[in-house]
């Protein structure tokens, strides 16, 4: 799609409409994420809406987590690229081997609730995996902000100038 636009700005502007769209998917994901763990009694895995809302986060996060691996990350390294920003690309050099520790969190939550569910059983320790899971999402978007901050949001004088 971004590779028919004729210009710079065209381009890199288009980068900038990705980044808002998946910045409210995470939103979305962060809203779901505090609605499940609001649950404070893991019997309550056993009702429907709970485990609706669990099913719908995980989709949710598999979702979050597809777009920024298959699409957004090769858009901010390709914009570095474009620009020779190396700083840029050696920070993603040392982030995304990070980034890629969360998604392997994120996906074992994911894979170990959907067995559960297979199984018809509640994970005795949802709690404690919502509560490592948390904290690797927060890992997750802080190192994404600092990808966008240094290869996006570095170039925007260069896009709206271009």
């Amino acid at each position: 799609m971004l590779e028919n636009c004729k210009t710079t700005k065209e381009r890199w502007g288009g980068v900038s409409k990705i980044l808002d769209k998946w910045l409210e998917q995470r939103q979305e994901l962060i809203v779901e994420f505090c609605t499940i763990t609001g649950v404070h009694d893991s019997s309550a895995m056993n009702q429907t809406n709970t485990t609706e809302a669990l099913r719908h986060f995980c989709e949710l996060m598999v979702d979050y987590i597809s777009a920024g691996h298959f699409e957004v990350y090769d858009h901010l390294i390709q914009e570095a690229e474009e620009f020779n920003d190396g700083k840029g690309l050696e920070v993603a050099r040392k982030l995304y081997p990070q980034v890629s520790k969360t998604t392997e969190v994120a996906l074992a939550f994911n894979d170990s609730f959907d067995s559960a569910l297979k199984d018809d059983n509640s994970s005795p320790t949802l709690a404690r995996d919502l509560s490592k899971l948390g904290e690797t999402l927060v890992l997750r978007f802080e190192l994404e902000d600092q990808l966008i901050e240094s290869l996006h949001y570095a170039h925007s004088n260069l896009i709206v100038n271009a």
